[in-house]
């Protein structure tokens, strides 16, 4: 299963979204923005589908500026909307 990614529009959003993911146990991966997803921070966040929920969870209810969600299908970023139901 592809991991999702979380890009930003900041760099100070995309820091403080990994301590609050490391806080919570959720396993996550720093990498760079695909150059197809079009946002102001270099740096991404990378983490299991199966986080998914828990993720959204802290997004919303702490309140962290992100660009967008983004599943990887056939090479390309589909973004995935922050209030979609599980």
């Amino acid at each position: 299963m592809e991991p999702l990614l979380i890009a930003f529009d900041s760099t100070q959003q995309a820091l403080r979204a990994e301590m609050l993911l490391e806080y919570a146990d959720i396993e996550i991966d720093i990498r760079p923005t695909p150059k197809e997803i079009t946002a102001g921070c270099a740096l991404s966040i990378e983490f299991p589908q199966d986080q998914l929920r828990e993720v959204k969870h802290i997004i919303v209810s702490e309140h962290v500026e992100i660009r967008g969600l983004y599943l990887k299908e056939q090479d390309k970023y589909v973004n995935i909307k922050l209030d979609d139901s599980e």
